[in-house]
This record gives C-alpha cells, structure tokens and sequence, in this order.
C-alpha cells in the first residue's frame, strides 16, 4: 500500500494509473516542426537579433556607405490580409560603415573609426535624419501575403505592403521578403529602394556638390522571426 494525498492506494492500482497516463498522452495530437513554423511566423520580431542595413551611393567624388541600425520593436503576421504588423526603427543606433554592414552589403575595405564617426555624425544630425526630433521610423505593414514565385534558392517569399514613415513623412511601399530557417525561428530577408527627397531629406554634399551621395537608397532587412513561445506550448525545443 502507498499512501497518496491522505489516501491509501494499492501498488497494482497506481501501476494502472499510471498505464492510462501514458496511453492518452500518446493519443494526444503532437505539434509537428511545421506546426510550430506556421505559428512562429506570426510573432514577435528579435529585435537584439535582427538588423537593418542601407546602401547609400555616391555623387562625384564621393564615397559608398553601408549603414547598420538597430530596431525599437516588431511583429510580422505572414499570410495577414490586413493589419499584418508593425516595424519600428531605432534611428540614433543607425552607424556608417562598420565592419558587417560593409560585407553585408558587399562594399570591400575597412573605413577608419575617425571617418566612421563623421559619417555618422552627419548622417544623424539636423541636416539629414535628424534623429533628435525622429527618433524612429516606422513601417505599418498591411499586409504580407505569400507570392507564388520562389527565391533564387528556392525560399517562400512574401510581399510586405504597407506604409513607411521617415522623417515624419509617410509613404506607400511594397517589399518582397524571402522566408528561410533558421536555429530559433525564421529569418525574413527583404529590400527596398526609396528616395531621400521624397521624405523632404535633401541628401548630403559639399564642395558645391562635387562630393556627395545619390538620392536613392536601399534599406535591407535581416530580420529574426523567434519561436520560443510556440515551443514553449508545444513543450518542444527546436534543434
């Protein structure tokens, strides 16, 4: 006999007991990797894990950029018709010319601390993004539908329509993101171009316009879709 919360239970009947236990959570339906897939692309944005990055281009003498920013927040809902997310840029942490954001965007060198530092000073300051009176820039997502071609590599892809707002200055933009694995969730890679002026930013030169950058640029997104809230319902970790 084994006594169990006040009462006295016989050892054949526990054995039993616990027998069905087993046995129905057996019958219990289990969350497949693709279960937990579809589920995880409707969540939170890794905001310590995914990045931004803009390729800025050149006028006359001037020099290529690569720029590497951080975001506030994010949520991507993929297959959303509507109201499919929201993501926020951190404006002050944009920084020129690092290291990754040059190979990420595929510039060759090393830029020196000093001139990395007057990039971004610039870049930041009043007459260009003036990050103190904007301190983020937000793309309100309307929606991020599936398309029916697939990546180079054979990836899903998404297109991602909705509003971007810059400089206190909102227009319509559509992007088209490839869907790839990743370790803890999805990684949403996606790109597109705008013009400064269109955001009422007039694009930096000097020397009478001899040197400066093009008015266009192209704003990368490597983005981390995170699954660790469907794994933890599933009671799953992902390998």
């Amino acid at each position: 006999m084994l006594k169990v919360t006040g009462k006295l239970w016989p050892i054949g009947r526990l054995t039993k007991l616990a027998v069905w236990a087993v046995a129905l959570a057996s019958t219990a339906p289990a969350t497949t990797r693709a279960d937990e897939r579809r589920q995880a692309a409707d969540g939170d944005v890794d905001v310590k894990a995914s990045r931004v990055y803009v390729y800025v281009g050149k006028v006359g003498l001037g020099h290529e950029h690569a720029i590497v920013g951080q975001l506030k927040l994010g949520k991507v809902q993929l297959g959303a018709a509507n109201r499919a997310g929201e993501i926020v840029f951190d404006m002050p942490t944009f920084s020129a010319d690092t290291d990754d954001a040059r190979q990420f965007i595929g510039l060759e060198g090393t830029t020196a601390a000093g001139r990395r530092k007057e990039v971004t000073d610039n870049m930041l300051g009043a007459d260009v993004l003036n990050v103190r009176k904007f301190p983020t820039a937000t793309f309100e997502i309307a929606s991020a539908l599936p398309l029916k071609k697939r990546s180079n590599e054979g990836h899903a892809m998404y297109r991602l329509d909705g509003d971007f707002t810059l400089h206190g200055v909102k227009r319509p933009i559509k992007v088209d993101a490839e869907l790839l694995d990743a370790e803890q969730g999805f990684r949403l890679r996606g790109a597109f171009a705008i013009k400064q002026t269109d955001f009422g930013i007039k694009p930096f030169s000097k020397a009478f316009g001899a040197v400066g950058v093009t008015d266009e640029l192209t704003i990368h997104g490597d983005l981390l879709i995170a699954a660790q809230r469907t794994a933890q319902k599933s009671g799953k970790k992902r390998k």
